[in-house]
């Protein structure tokens, strides 16, 4: 049992639940999922689980702070733990995501907040492009 999502739905005032556990853990054995994959890992152990008690879970794990979600393009954004923090490059070509440090940003972050006072949060962010692989083969 995590102890952390114990206290800390227990300072909110919330109890804890063998379904809001078992989310929790699938985001973290899963690295990056959607909520179906989510979903998926979690009947594994508990069957009755369906969708929309996952998608509860996702929003009230990410509202106290325990999990983010990301947009990496035109489907269902996937979640990760809040620790999680990166920028995702997304290949338009093969779908790859690979993943870069959020120090990447820094300068663009700070063009943003000098120019327009915009704060950007570099940990939500998935650019869009091709990889190398798939540049090297329309290179050929």
């Amino acid at each position: 049992m995590d102890t952390s999502l114990r206290s800390t739905l227990h300072e909110r005032g919330l109890r804890m639940t063998p379904q809001r556990q078992l989310v929790l853990d699938a985001v973290r054995e899963l690295g990056h999922a959607t909520p179906e994959q989510i979903c998926t890992q979690v009947q594994r152990a508990a069957p009755a689980v369906n969708i929309t008690t996952v998608y509860r879970t996702l929003d009230l794990l990410e509202r106290i702070g325990l999990v983010r979600h990301t947009h990496l393009g035109h489907g269902a954004p996937t979640y990760s733990e809040r620790e999680h923090q990166h920028v995702h490059l997304v290949c338009h070509s093969c779908g790859e995501v690979s993943e870069t440090p959020t120090e990447l940003m820094d300068a663009l972050a700070a063009r943003l907040r000098q120019e327009s006072g915009f704060e950007l949060d570099v940990t939500h962010v998935a650019l869009s492009g091709q990889c190398g692989d798939c540049r090297a083969a329309n290179a050929r």
